[in-house]
């Protein structure tokens, strides 16, 4: 008997961690949306990401904000409720595509898709990127830009014939969503104001603490809800 004790002792951190894989939780309505997500064995140094606004590159609004990676096993040990993460995402999809939702394209693009975004596959969405130099590109619920979206792809091990559905739009953003922190927020170790700064460096549509998006007239960028109604949705996900 006391070797099958010891067994069982060495094997339950493994067994632990199988079990609280996801930082959905158990809810597996919300697990069929996709969840937080990092591969196994990213660089989890601090390190500079792109924003999805401000600036110009290849024809999209970008800019570098630093963030920084939890450890692997803080992150994929969470257990964040999936309901707080499809609020957070419903927040940001209200502030960049309140009409098209997962099928909205950056309305300054001269040269739309062939097909709305959520019937592309991954690889046709950069085949137009690459076909219609010197516009901008930011597409789907979460206005992916190119760089950007090359990131997030390459980071969940995502194939070019994947299609661009609205579960692979919100996986693609919950990388987007570690980076702000969303994780240390749900934990209490990131404060709200924050937290809803860390949001807004990276969606212009949402505001930044003084109530004005971060690029606020920068190529006619401004936020799009208020600063109350941010703070107000943000305090129903906290810990």
């Amino acid at each position: 008997m006391r070797w099958i004790f010891a067994l069982l002792v060495s094997v339950w951190p493994v067994i632990g961690w199988a079990e609280s894989g996801s930082l959905m939780g158990s809810n597996a309505a919300a697990q069929s949306r996709g969840s937080l997500f990092q591969q196994p064995g990213a660089n989890l140094a601090p390190r500079l990401d792109a924003s999805l606004f401000s600036g110009q590159s290849t024809g999209s609004f970008f800019a570098p904000v630093l963030t920084r990676a939890l450890p692997t096993a803080q992150r994929f040990r969470l257990g964040v409720d999936g309901s707080a993460v499809q609020r957070l995402r419903a927040v940001i999809g209200r502030a960049e595509s309140p009409r098209a939702g997962y099928d909205a394209v950056q309305h300054g693009a001269r040269i739309k898709p062939g097909k709305r975004p959520t019937q592309m596959t991954i690889g046709e969405i950069f085949d137009w990127i690459a076909g219609t130099p010197g516009q901008p590109h930011a597409i789907g619920r979460y206005q992916f830009i190119p760089d950007t979206l090359r990131r997030v792809v390459s980071q969940t091990g995502t194939q070019r014939n994947a299609r661009f559905t609205p579960a692979l739009q919100d996986r693609l953003a919950d990388v987007l969503l570690v980076d702000a922190g969303f994780p240390a927020f749900m934990a209490g170790q990131l404060s709200q104001r924050q937290f809803m700064n860390n949001l807004a460096a990276i969606w212009a549509g949402l505001p930044a603490s003084d109530g004005r998006s971060k690029y606020h007239g920068i190529a006619g960028n401004r936020a799009t809800v208020t600063l109350a109604y941010f703070k107000s949705e943000i305090a129903k996900l906290g810990p």
